[in-house]
This record gives structure tokens, sequence and C-alpha cells, in this order.
């Protein structure tokens, strides 16, 4: 029989709720040779094979005690939720439930066997004004996933004592699922059927590629970095549309298929915020981060460059290219 709680593994158990999403499953794969890691999903299967998961429903107390019980992690990280801006504004109910309601239950009781609550909330708590956003300047929400983020960032901070708040820039990657693409998979799949597509070129914010996030993630869980808030991004901002043109530079492909136009943004009816029209800018400062852990976070191009040696790609850099490449530096 199947031992929970075994004690031959010495490891630190690392429960990843939602673990089948696109965060969760980079996170897993990234910290399955270091920690004991374990996880929940709320649909039937496990496509994650050798790691141990058990379905949960967030929304249900009882559901997340009997998890939390079964493995005593030492690390929580809540992958749950709905990431998408219009995924969001379409069903706000579901939203604030997942991102928020869920995260509460989660928070009240990993106390109980010891647990680190790790929350990942986005830049989408600010309202993207040309500013560099640093961590203690307040939510100014516009649109409906930033509220519910900016909400668990609330609760935490004021009911936790034992949190990690990570505020990401946008995170790309590949994720387990064949039926469910991130957007970063969608871009390769269309340059790779050569069918031209239109990309954003409104909103800036910073790009990174989720493995740097396993490695931050890494190096907070083993310095025992508690109840902080920290920024996680980029050095420079993109618009989709540059860092498609950028990828296209790095990767070898056809940068005539990236045409530039702009997304739909549904804001929130109640902001304030009148420059709906206007570029929005989310720049969020890395300082405390780089300070905090002695690291340099990488620019978009070096991330692009880290990309291409993870996924096994290869090329030969343009003449006069320096080729960088690692990104995450220590100081």
């Amino acid at each position: 029989m199947f031992d929970l709680n075994s004690s031959m593994d010495k490891r630190k158990t690392v429960l990843i709720m939602g673990i089948t999403s696109f965060v969760g499953s980079n996170l897993c794969e990234f910290f399955r040779k270091d920690y004991r890691v374990v996880g929940t999903y709320h649909r039937k299967g496990q496509p994650i094979p050798g790691v141990l998961a058990l379905p949960c429903d967030v929304l249900n107390k009882d559901e997340v005690q009997l998890v939390l019980y079964a493995f005593k992690p030492d690390i929580v990280i809540y992958c749950v939720g709905l990431t998408g801006l219009k995924e969001c504004a379409d069903m706000p109910n579901a939203s604030d439930a997942l991102n928020s309601a869920g995260l509460f239950n989660v928070a009240e009781i990993a106390p109980r066997y010891g647990a680190r609550v790790v929350y990942l909330s986005s830049q989408f708590v600010f309202s993207g004004a040309n500013k560099n956003y640093n961590e203690m300047d307040n939510a100014d929400v516009i649109t409906q996933y930033g509220k519910s983020q900016a909400s668990s960032e609330f609760y935490l901070q004021k009911s936790s004592l034992n949190y990690l708040i990570v505020r990401c820039s946008k995170l790309y990657g590949r994720g387990v699922s064949p039926l469910r693409e991130s957007w970063f998979e969608k871009l390769q799949r269309n340059l790779k059927a050569n069918q031209s597509a239109i990309y954003d070129d409104f909103v800036h914010q910073g790009f990174v590629d989720i493995y740097y996030l396993g490695m931050v993630l890494k190096m907070c869980i083993d310095k025992n970095v508690a109840n902080r808030l920290i920024h996680f991004a980029s050095q420079d901002n993109m618009t989709y549309y540059e860092f498609a043109k950028t990828y296209c530079e790095i990767f070898h492909e056809s940068e005539s298929l990236i045409n530039k136009g702009k997304w739909h943004l549904p804001i929130l009816k109640s902001t304030s915020v009148e420059r709906v029209d206007e570029h929005l800018h989310y720049k969020l400062d890395v300082l405390n981060i780089e300070g905090l852990l002695k690291i340099k976070m990488p620019t978009i191009r070096e991330s692009l460059e880290f990309t291409l040696k993870r996924l096994n790609g290869n090329r030969t850099p343009a003449k006069g290219v320096v080729n960088k490449g690692e990104g995450l530096s220590f100081i």
C-alpha cells in the first residue's frame, strides 16, 4: 500500500493546487527533482506520470482539509483559477470563486499543518499607468481578473502569518494538456503552419519563461522567504506584437506572419480609469527580488534565448549578434 507520508523521503513536500494547469504542470516538472511534489486537480485524469495527485474542489473546505491532512505539505502553491481576462469578465462569479474564495479556504486550513501558502498574483492588480510599479503601490484594478487577485493579496496579507505573494508579469511556455493550448503554443503553431495572425500592440508588459518562476520560487523556498510580496518580471517590457517579432528573430521564423493589432481588453464598468483607448504599461519594479535573492532578472530577449535552449532548439546567431542567453544571473 502506498504511504502518503512515507518517512523515507526527507525532502520538503510541495503541494501544487491545480497541478494540471499551465503554471502548475510546469512548476511540477521543475520541482520534482528537488522536492516531493504532490498535487490536486478538479477534473478526472492525471496527465503527469509519476506524480501523486488527488481530486479536490477548492471551494469545498472538507476536501481541502482532507488533502492537506493527507499530504501535510511544507509549501502549498495555489495554481487554481481563471487567468484569461475575457474569461474572468464573462464569468465574474467563477473568477471570484476560483481566484479568491478557493484561496481563502486553503489559507485558512494550511496553518493547521504548518504549511506556507504561495500565491501567484499578476501585474493586473494595477491600472497600467506609464510608471514603474513597486510592491508598496496600492492596487488600482481595471479588470475583473485583477480585482479578484487584489482581493486575494489583501486577504493573505491581513489574515495569514505564513505566506508568500509573487506578482508576475506575463509567463509563457508549454503546458501538459494538448486540449488547452497556451498563447505561446498558439504562436508556435501558427508559425509552423505558416499562418499569419494579429498580435496586440496596446498592452506593454514583461514576458518571462515559466521556468524562471520555478528557479525563483525554489530560491525562496530554500531561503525560507515568508510573509513577503515580491515582483517577478523581465527587465524590459514589450507588447505581444513586439514579443512575437522578437520570437521570430531568435527562433528563425517568418516575421511577415506577425501582424499588428489590438486585442479586446474587458475594462470594468466601475473603473475610474479613463485611458481605455491609450496604451497600458505594466512595468513591475524588480529591485526587491534582485536584492533579496542576489540575482539579476532577464530581459525578454535573454528569456527567449533561454527558452530556445530549454526546448532543444538551435540556430546560427546572426552576424554581429552576441548570444548571452542565460537570463537569470547571480550578482
